[in-house]
């Protein structure tokens, strides 16, 4: 047997370590294109560091991409957006996904995908849907991969997964980026309303209240002064009376037939204080009450407004069910919000009588409850006055148009003075300019008194009139 050339140790090693650097990039040519993306950004291997998940809700879209933003702008960070396309993106996209190569699994780039919210004056803001987002700033690194996630009940979240080399680094960021979705909310200090949508997803819809002076409340004399300083005073005092330890949680509930106004001094009281953020709740969206309410304390110092609260809080002995239900959560709400939280609950109702006493009464729930009633004799006049704006009137028995009236409401009035002014430009068509005499006004209240039967009567608020 012949012997064995002896083995050239060097050459060896040399031919070794080229099979593996081959092996090597084999492997890289093989790795997901992400992976490599946050290889080379952490400078390790992204499989072994900590990822971190959290999930807001969709109507907080605006606030995450603003706070992301001004997070950015504020530590002068370095970023680079990457689109991710991947199968099943609407179950939430996660960073093992972008790691995996399996067939059918593999994420792919692409483009960055943007949806727009609109914002309450109209504009509309351009927020990041899917991306990644790595960052950096001298030796710091973070990758942050945001996507839509639906669940089983169909809610829309916006989710996060955070990338650190240290776990501390990316509970630290959730905390300044919660901060900053706070602090730069696009639905503070506005007029805004919480329902649902035909996809059962969250929706937040921003509202205009229209232009309300004190001119257009005609209430009995001191009734206005009173709900002013439950609410305009209280509110510029609050800081006041916290510090001396008066609890500015509170809640003022109006209340009267139909049509008097209460509705319309809610407005007006909610349009003298723009600072606050003011959240309505109607029959619509009552089924939204605790989240309407995790809104206000968010948003605070904040305005609840409810409209007609009967209709949520009907007597026990009713046998809704489901407005029973809603009657718990308020009064739940209500107590839940602590006492030095700046919130104003506002409520109106056209039925005090069947009102749950606990509500209606109970101090911490209900802490003033005023009267709007019918309007009075002196009330009347200054009605026909405030809606003969536009129109001429050449009353010749206004004395006997008021008593005519008595037991009528504001929204009676207004309705007459339109009829009225229909049936006086009807009769004369040679002027633009339309003038209202006791004829028409005579005419306008047959149509709707005699003419219009109970259910206008009703409608109008003209139940008690004569």
């Amino acid at each position: 047997m012949s012997a064995q050339e002896p083995v050239d140790t060097k050459q060896f090693l040399s031919s070794f370590k080229d099979f593996m650097d081959q092996a090597v990039d084999q492997v890289k040519s093989d790795e997901p294109v992400f992976a490599t993306y946050l290889r080379q950004h952490f400078e390790t291997d992204p499989k072994e560091l900590p990822v971190i998940s959290e999930q807001f809700e969709k109507a907080d879209q605006p606030n995450f991409h603003i706070g992301l933003t001004k997070l950015i702008e504020l530590l002068e960070w370095e970023t680079q957006l990457i689109g991710v396309i991947a199968p099943n993106e609407y179950m939430g996209l996660k960073i093992a996904y972008l790691l995996s190569n399996q067939r059918g699994a593999k994420a792919m780039e692409g483009p960055v995908e943007y949806s727009n919210v609109y914002l309450h004056d109209g504009s509309s803001l351009a927020c990041i849907q899917t991306g990644l987002y790595l960052i950096k700033r001298d030796t710091y690194r973070l990758a942050i991969l945001i996507s839509s996630s639906r669940n089983p009940y169909g809610d829309i979240n916006i989710r996060l997964e955070v990338v650190a080399r240290q776990r501390e680094e990316a509970e630290n960021f959730l905390s300044d980026l919660r901060t900053a979705m706070r602090r730069h909310n696009v639905y503070r200090s506005h007029v805004i309303s919480i329902n649902t949508n035909n996809r059962r997803l969250l929706d937040v819809q921003f509202h205009h209240l229209p232009a309300i002076t004190r001119d257009n409340i005609i209430l009995p004399a001191g009734t206005l002064e009173h709900i002013e300083r439950q609410t305009l005073r209280f509110a510029h005092l609050s800081e006041r009376l916290k510090l001396a330890k008066r609890h500015i949680k509170r809640g003022l509930l109006l209340y009267g037939p139909p049509g008097t106004g209460k509705t319309l001094s809610a407005m007006y009281i909610a349009k003298q204080m723009p600072d606050r953020t003011v959240i309505l709740v109607t029959g619509q969206n009552a089924g939204l009450i605790e989240k309407s309410c995790q809104m206000a304390r968010l948003l605070q110092p904040a305005t609840v407004i409810i409209e007609d609260v009967d209709l949520i809080a009907e007597e026990r002995t009713s046998q809704n069910q489901a407005c029973n239900a809603l009657l718990f959560e308020l009064l739940n709400q209500m107590d839940g919000i602590s006492d030095d939280a700046d919130i104003l609950f506002l409520l109106t109702t056209n039925r005090p009588d069947i009102l749950e006493p606990a509500l209606a009464a109970r101090p911490g729930r209900i802490d003033l409850a005023i009267e709007i009633p019918l309007p009075d004799r002196d009330c009347r006049r200054r009605l026909f006055e405030l809606y003969s704006d536009g129109i001429t009137l050449q009353l010749q028995d206004l004395d006997q148009i008021l008593d005519q009236t008595k037991g009528v409401s504001a929204t009676f009035i207004r309705e007459l003075l339109r009829k009225a002014a229909l049936i006086s430009a009807d009769e004369n068509h040679e002027h633009m300019h339309i003038v209202i005499e006791d004829s028409h006004i005579n005419a306008a209240l047959r149509e709707l008194i005699i003419e219009g039967g109970e259910i206008t009567k009703q409608l109008l608020g003209a139940g008690h009139s004569h």
